[in-house]
C-alpha cells in the first residue's frame, strides 16, 4: 500500500493492488471468478487499504467493468512479469555468476568448461538493458507500472530472492502448484494442475540438464573431499556468496560447496535459469503481449464509478474509455517494438545441448553430451506429440498457438520456440 499511494500521486499511473481468484476446472484450465482492487486508505498513522470486488460479466456496460478488472490485474501482472520474473531472476541474478566464472576458474577448469556456454553474451546485454529499458527515466519506467519505482521495488523483492527456489521442482512446490517434492519424471502426478505445459516439458528439461551435469561433474569430482580440496571451486564459490550476492550471504539456504551434490545441484540451477528458464520467461512475450489490449502495461485512470461523467462515457463509447483508461498510442508502440525485439532468436543462436567443437577431449564427458542431446531429442518429440493431443486444452487452446517455449530446438526470428544456452537477448 504505501509504494501503490506514491505510483498514484507521483507517476502518471493510476492503479490498484489486484488479487485473483481462479477456478480449477476439470480440464485443467483455469477461470478467473473474482477479482478485489484495492486502493491505499489512511487509517491514523498507518495506510490501510479500501477494495472492491469485482465478478464475470459478459454484455453491456458490466461486460465492460469486467474487462478493465482483467485489464488492471493484467497491468500488474505484466511490470512483475518484466521486473521480477523476467530482469530480477534471469539477468540480473545470473551477473554475478558470470562475473565470478571468469575472475576465480581458469578455461581450463571442468566447471569453467560447463558453465561458459551459457554466459555468452549476458553482461552485453545486461549492459544494453541498464543504459535503454531499466534506466532512469527509461523505457521501463515510462511504459510499465511502477513507473519510477520500478528498479526500488525489483531490489526490495531481491530481499527475499532464495537460489534454491529457482529450482523447478521447489519453485513448483513453493507456488502450492506441486503437492509434495517432485524428485523425478515418476513424481508429475504430484502436479496438482496435470496439463500445466510450463512444468510438465520444464521438469523434463530440469532432469535432463541434473542428468548431464551429473554424469559430467562426478567425471572429475570422485570424492567429496575432491570438491573441498579445489581452490579455484572454492575461491568462485566464496566470491560468488559474499561479494557477487554479498546481500545475501549470511542467508542459512546456501549450498556449502562442500560434497559433489553441492556442486552438481548449483550448476544445475545455473544452466536452467540461463537456458529454460530465461526462454520460457522471454520468447513469448511478443505472442503474448503483442496485441497490446490482451497486456496491457500501465493504466491512467482509475475504474469508472457509477454516478460519474466516467461512467456515462463507459455507457456510450466503452472501446474508448477502455483505451484512454490503459496506456497511450505511443507507450503501447515502444511496449510492442521492445517486446517484438526481445522475443527474437538471433541468426547465430546457440541452442540447450550444442557446443563448440573439440570443447574437451576427455571421452566420459563427451559421451555424456551426446547423450543429453539425445534426451533433448527425445523431450522435442514428447512435446510435439502432446501439442497435437486435442485432450490437452493448455497446450494450445483455442486460437490454436501452440506451447513451444520449452521445445529444445529454435527458429531464427520471433518464433516462440526454442531454448537458447545464454541470455543473449
Amino acid at each position: 500500500m504505501p509504494y501503490l499511494k506514491m505510483i498514484n500521486e507521483y507517476t502518471e499511473a493510476k492503479t490498484y493492488a489486484s488479487r485473483t481468484i481462479l477456478f480449477l476446472r476439470g480440464d485443467s484450465t483455469l477461470k478467473p471468478v473474482a477479482i478485489e482492487l484495492s486502493l491505499p486508505k489512511m487509517e491514523g498513522d498507518k495506510i490501510g487499504c479500501v477494495s472492491k470486488v469485482y465478478t464475470p460479466a459478459e454484455h453491456g456496460v458490466e461486460g465492460w467493468i469486467w474487462q478493465l478488472a482483467k485489464a488492471f490485474v493484467n497491468v500488474n501482472d505484466s511490470g512483475h512479469h518484466q521486473l521480477v520474473s523476467h530482469w530480477l531472476n534471469t539477468y540480473a541474478m545470473l551477473e554475478p555468476f558470470v562475473i565470478a566464472t571468469n575472475r576465480q576458474l581458469s578455461v581450463v577448469h571442468p566447471v569453467y568448461k560447463l558453465l561458459h556456454p551459457h554466459f555468452r553474451d549476458t553482461m552485453t546485454i545486461n549492459a544494453l538493458a541498464r543504459e535503454l529499458l531499466i534506466n532512469a527515466n527509461g523505457i521501463i519506467e515510462k511504459t510499465f507500472c511502477p513507473g519510477k519505482y520500478s528498479l526500488e521495488m525489483s531490489s526490495v523483492i531481491y530481499k527475499s530472492w532464495n537460489f534454491m527456489d529457482q529450482t523447478l521442482p521447489n519453485d513448483l512446490k513453493k507456488r502450492g502448484i506441486a503437492d509434495g517434492d517432485i524428485n523425478s519424471l515418476d513424481d508429475l502426478d504430484r502436479l496438482l494442475i496435470k496439463d500445466y505445459p510450463y512444468a510438465v516439458d520444464g521438469l523434463k528439461i530440469w532432469f535432463a540438464i541434473e542428468k548431464w551435469v551429473r554424469d559430467y561433474c562426478s567425471f572429475y569430482y570422485k570424492t567429496d573431499e575432491m570438491v573441498q580440496r579445489d581452490p579455484e571451486l572454492q575461491a568462485w564459490w566464496k566470491e560468488l556468496r559474499e561479494v557477487g550476492h554479498g546481500d545475501k550471504k549470511n542467508d542459512p539456504w546456501w549450498p556449502k560447496m562442500q560434497n559433489l551434490e553441492d556442486l552438481i545441484q548449483s550448476c544445475t540451477i545455473i544452466i536452467w535459469i540461463a537456458s529454460a528458464l530465461h526462454a520460457a520467461v522471454n520468447y513469448g512475450q511478443y505472442a503474448y503481449g503483442g496485441y497490446f489490449p490482451n497486456r496491457p502495461t500501465l493504466s491512467r485512470r482509475f475504474m469508472p464509478e457509477k454516478g460519474t461523467p466516467g461512467y456515462a462515457e463507459l455507457e456510450k463509447n466503452p472501446e474508448k474509455v477502455f483505451f484512454r483508461t490503459m496506456s497511450s498510442q505511443l507507450q503501447s508502440l515502444t511496449v510492442i517494438t521492445v517486446l517484438e525485439t526481445l522475443s527474437n532468436h538471433a541468426s547465430d543462436e546457440v541452442y540447450l545441448g550444442q557446443r563448440t567443437p573439440n570443447w574437451t577431449t576427455d571421452a566420459i564427458p563427451l559421451a555424456a553430451s551426446d547423450a543429453f542431446n539425445k534426451r533433448l531429442a527425445e523431450i522435442e518429440g514428447e512435446i510435439l506429440k502432446m501439442n497435437t493431443d486435442k485432450t490437452l486444452k493448455n497446450r494450445v487452446g483455442t486460437v490454436n498457438v501452440p506451447y513451444n517455449l520449452l521445445y529444445p530446438t529454435g527458429d531464427v526470428g520471433i518464433s516462440g520456440k526454442g531454448i537458447p544456452n545464454s541470455i543473449s537477448i
